[in-house]
């Protein structure tokens, strides 16, 4: 336990108050309509929404993901979440003006204006609970319980009294403010946060134990670690950190803030934008920030733990009260933050009780937009008035809160719960994808895969099966069970769309005019169109489909971030001519991608 000086209390609380007096000052007009509650008008500038990606997606457990990614696997293990910038680019230049045009009030709603019958409306109800409730509370927990190992080493403090007091403070501000306060807060969380991962890191490498950088990246504990991409020697290393996410993941998994097509949260972002253009930049600043800038304060420090904390029983002699059941090696990054002085800790715990508002207030409005606009007004009541559905809403911000708090209390440590999530959405990824794009995929289709997809994931991971055919004495090597999930779920959703019936040819003649996504996969509709003498092009407009370009622009962008990452990596690291190099690859492909950008604007 650290004692914290007056002056790191006052910046604690000083963070705090200004958060939740933001939160009721704009209380009033985000009580006004549930349209201003969970998207606040719809006129919600680039850079405000970008922040705001930032901060939610800077959450507690992140930084305590990282470091037990790195102290397990190294640094090239991050690859496993890495993989998602083609995921994020691709929804950057050929999704986000989509989903703004769309112009539907929450990505569930889209079930509805896609595909016809009983099958979209039961998607609509039945994944605004799947997601908005279970998944929700899963990534919730992940959350919490970061901030109760956090709140365990750092402040003394027991899972409950952590769960009481910064939860208090966080369903007060989430409940009051809804989405306008969670992004005007999330503004100034994004610096408090960017300060504290920066500031500690900083400290923390010239600790005397430690040394300073060069001696870091010498170190016995540390040398085999800091690879940015894993060796080939062995199949066993490469093809789970790095093949498998290249290769299957980025395109077939659905993860929250990384889903293919877009949606959850981000999406939530992107309706609210005041148009297409301020909804591609918003999505474009969060991903350069999220994948090439914002990891390396906390691989640093991950790096840093090692020589400090070299295994699990130095982290436990150091803190002999922390529970068995939260023993973990993503305990080594709040151990860690324990070296801090006084001042800089303030601003530290501020920054991660910062992180920790964010990613659950927008985890709270994003859950209960869900319930209120998909569930409660679809299938409960109809009618409801603007006020009853504001109620509703902020009833249930209270509810997933309490479920996620229960649910923290059962849970060790993230890696854990990022591997169960992950595989509980193989293989649905490429429906989110297509679905756009291809006229002969049906609500069946994404029924099968979210059922399939679970089902074969509870049995791969929860019971005998599992062991018996992927694991170092099974059948396979165990780095094949996610691909294999993948590759049964396609095969069974691709299957149930041809042997079901398609959408009516109506709804997606109304859902082409709305969106007009283009492509030789709406064919046939367009066909079915003409007789009709409807056209999906604004008149005057170029009909050149914008997807090529869009993927061009994404690919450009991923060899910009990623040489981005690098450099700054090897620059960190002292080898400067090979962060040259990857800076100069870095600005060869942003002018490649500038050039593309703007054609790409010119098409409808």
């Amino acid at each position: 336990m650290i004692d914290l000086s007056f002056l790191d209390i006052s910046i604690i609380i000083g963070f705090f108050s200004i958060t939740l007096f933001i939160g009721f000052y704009v209380s009033k007009k985000s009580s006004s309509s549930s349209s201003e509650y969970f998207l606040s008008g719809r006129n919600m500038p680039w850079w405000l929404l970008g922040i705001s990606m930032v901060a939610t997606t800077f959450s507690t457990d992140t930084p305590n993901l990282v470091t037990d990614i790195v102290r397990n696997n190294g640094v090239s293990g991050n690859w496993v979440w890495w993989a998602f910038l083609f995921t994020g680019l691709l929804t950057v230049f050929v999704y986000a003006k989509l989903w703004r045009r769309s112009n539907v009030s929450t990505d569930m709603e889209f079930y509805e204006l896609r595909y016809s019958g009983g099958g979209g409306k039961f998607l609509r109800g039945f994944r605004a609970i799947y997601l908005g409730v279970i998944f929700n509370v899963m990534a919730m927990a992940g959350v919490t319980l970061a901030a109760i190992k956090i709140g365990e080493i750092m402040l003394g403090l027991d899972p409950v009294e952590t769960i009481l007091y910064a939860g208090s403070i966080t369903v007060i501000f989430s409940t009051v403010g809804g989405f306008r306060g969670v992004v005007y807060t999330d503004f100034i969380l994004f610096f408090v946060a960017m300060a504290g991962s920066i500031g500690a890191a900083y400290y923390l490498v010239n600790l005397p134990e430690v040394g300073g950088l060069s001696n870091l990246i010498s170190n016995e504990n540390v040398s085999d670690k800091i690879s940015i991409i894993p060796s080939f020697d062995n199949p066993d290393v490469y093809i789970p950190l790095l093949i498998v996410p290249l290769a299957v993941q980025w395109w077939s998994s659905w993860y929250p803030g990384a889903e293919p097509g877009g949606g959850g949260y981000i999406a939530q972002r992107m309706l609210a934008a005041k148009n297409e253009n301020h909804a591609i930049g918003a999505t474009f600043f969060f991903n350069v920030m999220h994948y090439a800038l914002r990891p390396w304060p906390w691989i640093i420090v991950a790096l840093a733990s090692l020589v400090v904390f070299p295994d699990l029983a130095s982290i436990q002699e150091a803190f002999p009260n922390i529970s068995d059941d939260k023993l973990g090696q993503d305990l080594a990054y709040p151990a860690m933050l324990t070296l801090l002085p006084s001042g800089l800790l303030g601003i530290v715990v501020a920054s991660l009780g910062a992180a920790y508002m964010s990613t659950i207030s927008t985890h709270l409005n994003w859950g209960s937009s869900y319930i209120v606009n998909d569930f409660y007004k679809q299938q409960v009541n109809k009618n409801a008035s603007e006020k009853e559905l504001v109620n509703i809403g902020r009833i249930s911000t209270v509810i997933l809160f309490i479920l996620s708090a229960v649910f923290a209390l059962l849970l060790t440590n993230a890696l854990q719960l990022f591997d169960v999530i992950l595989m509980f959405g193989a293989g649905t990824g490429l429906i989110f994808i297509l679905r756009w794009f291809w006229w002969r995929i049906n609500a069946w289709s994404e029924i099968s895969a979210m059922f399939v997809s679970g089902f074969i994931s509870i049995i791969l991971n929860f019971s005998s099966y599992g062991d018996i055919l992927f694991s170092d004495s099974g059948l396979f090597p165990s780095y094949y069970k996610f691909p294999a999930v993948v590759l049964f779920t396609t095969v069974v959703w691709v299957l149930v769309t041809f042997l079901t019936k398609p959408d009516t040819t109506e709804s997606l003649i109304n859902f082409c005019k709305k969106t007009n996504p283009g492509g030789p996969g709406w064919n046939k509709i367009k066909m079915e169109a003409k007789k009709q003498n409807i056209s999906f092009n604004k008149p005057g407009s170029d009909e050149t489909w914008s997807v090529p370009l869009g993927i061009l622009c994404m690919l450009c962008g991923c060899f910009a971030i990623y040489s981005l990452l690098f450099s700054t990596g090897y620059f960190i690291y002292g080898q400067i001519n090979d962060g040259i190099t990857f800076l100069t690859i870095a600005i060869v492909f942003s002018f490649g991608l500038k050039y593309n950008w703007n054609k790409l604007k010119k098409l409808n």
